[in-house]
């Protein structure tokens, strides 16, 4: 018999029940991409560190190209110029200039650079300006970036590769990062072989949901444990279960989670454990069933790939989030419903959906389908006791994207 409980009721026992946070481990700047900062990151000295010019040209005193044009222009003195690498070593006073590369450090006495193409040198030591400048003009001074003592990034941050960049120039080699969660992920089910198998007999199916719940760990920023495939027996899941809690921080137990003789699970997380829940009012994924064994979470997800993983994105994703002090984005984007979607479950639904220019087309399958999740953009959420949505009706597209 299932105990149902809206979404919205099991988000919120599982945001209050578990709100353990991983330990704090030390990365290499070039392996940060897609960790979670431990700690706020202050810049440790400004960005750039020094007054330096965005054109090749000429640092100069503005004051000194003012009423300057093609027809009259202002002759100044090259007092010498600024080599990449290197501190200026000259300054410039009234009536004088100094040559800077893009990049190069601007000389001490200028407000003001003018670019070569505005520039004319008469090989006899002076150079002809035929635009007037702007105090300011083509650069970019010190700390115009980042100030010392600015606060980069906040604890809870996912670093992207455009981040490191940014972070290399500060001097940063190493950062202070979340240690990845652990999940242990368990395919249950005799019917069950690797997905390597290359043929197979009558009744026999390949398991999908281990390699899909692997890599949406992996994206999400977590750690995956594959422990493989275990049969419908009660001893064998009983040992794997006990092992995948003592290793991990998450378990998922695909499979074994509806009302049958050989459907296990419910029966040993009641024993081992608290159960939490057994039946969501969401379709698909309404057996879907979790425990707390020893303050860690235990999932019991169904077999079939697309409902374990809406089930996966709604709940087990935040949870992964929120061990690294973080909360997932669920990005949308407006569209129009391309059809008319009826919806009276007395369940919210989620209708998995392609983006088509500005429609959502929806991917009407069953869940044991895994080609309607591949096919799928994002997903409509319908409330429940709702007549569903109708054709040419605004709608919002959750994305399945872990872009941040």
């Amino acid at each position: 018999m299932f105990s149902v409980k809206t979404v919205f009721e099991a988000e919120v026992l599982l945001k209050e029940r578990f709100a353990k946070k991983s330990k704090c481990e030390t990365v290499s700047l070039a392996d940060a991409a897609g960790r979670t900062l431990f700690e706020d990151l202050a810049s440790r000295e400004d960005v750039p560190a020094f007054r330096r010019s965005t054109v090749d040209g000429y640092a100069l005193r503005a004051e000194d190209t003012f009423g300057c044009s093609e027809a009259i222009p202002a002759v100044l003195r090259l007092a010498g110029e600024v080599k990449m690498g290197q501190g200026a070593k000259v300054s410039v006073s009234r009536g004088f200039c100094v040559y800077v590369p893009t990049g190069g450090q601007l000389p001490e006495g200028a407000d003001s650079m003018v670019m070569l193409e505005f520039a004319e040198d008469f090989k006899d030591g002076t150079i002809a300006v035929s635009k007037p400048a702007a105090p300011g003009n083509h650069i970019v001074f010190r700390g115009d970036e980042v100030a010392k003592g600015d606060i980069i990034f906040r604890r809870g941050h996912r670093v992207v590769p455009k981040d490191i960049g940014s972070l290399a120039a500060m001097g940063f080699a190493c950062l202070s990062v979340f240690s990845r969660p652990r999940v242990a992920i368990i395919s249950t089910g005799d019917e069950l072989v690797p997905a390597e198998t290359e043929t197979l007999s009558v009744g026999q199916i390949r398991d999908v949901n281990g390699p899909l719940l692997s890599a949406a760990v992996a994206a999400s920023g977590g750690e995956t444990i594959r422990l493989g495939i275990i049969a419908d027996d009660e001893a064998l899941l009983k040992s794997a279960v006990s092992d995948a809690v003592a290793a991990s921080d998450i378990v998922l137990i695909s499979g074994g989670s509806s009302v049958g003789i050989k459907d296990l699970t419910q029966k040993l997380l009641s024993e081992q454990g608290e159960l939490l829940f057994h039946g969501l009012a969401l379709k698909p994924g309404k057996p879907t069933l979790a425990a707390d064994l020893r303050g860690k979470p235990v999932f019991g997800l169904l077999g079939h790939p697309l409902a374990a993983y809406f089930i996966y994105w709604l709940f087990v994703r935040p949870l992964i989030y929120r061990m690294m002090d973080s909360e997932p984005r669920f990005r949308t984007v407006s569209a129009k419903c391309a059809v008319n979607i009826p919806s009276n479950h007395g369940r919210e639904e989620c209708v998995p959906v392609r983006l088509e220019g500005e429609k959502a087309v929806p991917l009407i399958g069953k869940s044991g389908l895994i080609t309607t999740l591949a096919g799928a953009d994002g997903y409509l959420r319908i409330p429940r006791d709702t007549e569903g949505v109708k054709q040419g009706e605004p709608v919002s597209v959750f994305l399945f994207s872990e872009e941040v």
